[in-house]
């Protein structure tokens, strides 16, 4: 049977489409308790009996804007890998960063919606949420910082969480942190590009590669 999900991906053009484009933007600026679904249903312009008709239950379509979170999360860290893979760590950390931030800052709801989930409780949603151990593993694997993805140490984890954190934490906070520097949005994001890879590539590119 095809899920709603699918269907809103299938053709993103359609009312479940349009309904999980905005649904994706509201949740990620206000969180699954901030939001209604009347404050969707007005963000596509439709009645609230519509929305329902497409989605059911707010519920229903917040597990569905984290699935599709996950998986443009997935994806595009397979990307990223395709890109990289083989280059020495230096330069797949330079790439791998400009290529997540950039795809982050024109998403902002997938950090918004991570950090939401970190730091939040949400109740009824057991069986919805983000694969993070999963891309962590990922990530260390790409990283060469581990020779199965399945034996991550929790140094290594936590190494990789450091770059993953910092990134959401720049993209999430760019309303409070842009002002402060008193920056232009494009200054703002090759700052965070600069600072992220100041930090990390030489901290990485030394005696933790195996």
């Amino acid at each position: 049977m095809v899920t709603p999900l699918e269907k809103a991906r299938k053709d993103p053009d359609s009312m479940k489409g349009k309904i999980l484009k905005a649904a994706r933007r509201v949740f990620g600026e206000y969180g699954f308790h901030g939001t209604t679904t009347r404050m969707i249903a007005r963000e596509v312009g439709i009645d609230i009996s519509t929305l329902y008709y497409h989605w059911g239950e707010k519920g229903d379509l917040y597990g569905a804007v984290i699935l599709d979170i996950t998986d443009d999360l997935r994806g595009k860290l397979e990307e990223v890998e395709k890109v990289i893979h083989g280059k020495p760590l230096g330069t797949r950390m330079d790439i791998a960063i400009d290529m997540m931030t950039d795809h982050l800052f024109e998403r902002p709801e997938i950090s918004n919606l991570i950090l939401f989930r970190y730091f939040g409780k949400t109740r009824n949603q057991t069986g919805f949420d983000f694969h993070v151990p999963e891309f962590i593993s990922d990530i260390a694997l790409s990283m060469n910082l581990c020779r199965d993805k399945e034996d991550v140490s929790a140094g290594v984890m936590m190494h990789v969480l450091a770059i993953m954190n910092s990134i959401h934490n720049f993209i999430s906070g760019e309303n409070f942190f842009r002002p402060m520097l008193a920056l232009e949005r494009d200054e703002y994001i090759l700052k965070v590009k600069e600072t992220l890879k100041f930090i990390f590539i030489p901290a990485f590119s030394g005696s933790h590669q195996l």
